[in-house]
């Protein structure tokens, strides 16, 4: 939004880094997931077209939408609350790439299996979770599964499930 009152092409330059920066998404791919129109989109980003209101609240809408409910380069964190706040950071360079990390705190084994199903209906690429849960979870996702195993770090366990999937 502040992109918007910044400059005339305030909107333009806001829109295209959050594409390209945030989201990491193309603009076919933007616009096959929140239903505008490319010609539109693109013509917004090439200054041919000044975006009317309704267009700027669809891609706010559609920007909420996908920054929300991260689909793509994403490791799904299943654990306790205490646990979850361990992990210090949200985004971590594995491999050279750059990978979200999500959190679904789970407190019992029927929280757990709710938040695996979750997860991977949100487009997680694999699952840290506790021994405890994880045969189970293993089981109803058909995404791969770390395991937490307590002489071993969050950290490790995310770079383990990364390691299944790229």
């Amino acid at each position: 939004m502040s992109g918007i009152l910044r400059s005339e092409e305030g909107f333009r330059e806001a829109l295209r880094k959050i594409l390209d920066e945030e989201l990491e998404i193309s603009v076919p791919e933007f616009c096959d997931k929140t239903d505008l129109s490319p010609s539109t989109i693109y013509k917004i980003l090439q200054d041919q077209r000044e975006p009317n209101l309704r267009t700027v609240r669809a891609v706010i809408k559609g920007v909420r939408k996908l920054d929300a409910n991260p689909g793509g380069e994403f490791i799904g964190v299943i654990a306790s609350r205490p646990v979850l706040n361990r992990i210090e950071e949200r985004m971590m360079r594995v491999g050279g790439r750059n990978v979200r990390v999500k959190e679904y705190p789970a407190s019992t084994m029927e929280d757990a299996i709710i938040a695996a199903v979750k997860a991977e209906r949100d487009g997680a690429l694999a699952l840290v979770c506790a021994p405890i849960v994880a045969p189970t979870v293993e089981q109803i996702v058909r995404i791969p599964v770390s395991v937490i195993v307590p002489k071993d770090s969050m950290v490790r366990a995310i770079e383990m499930a990364v390691s299944k999937v790229l």
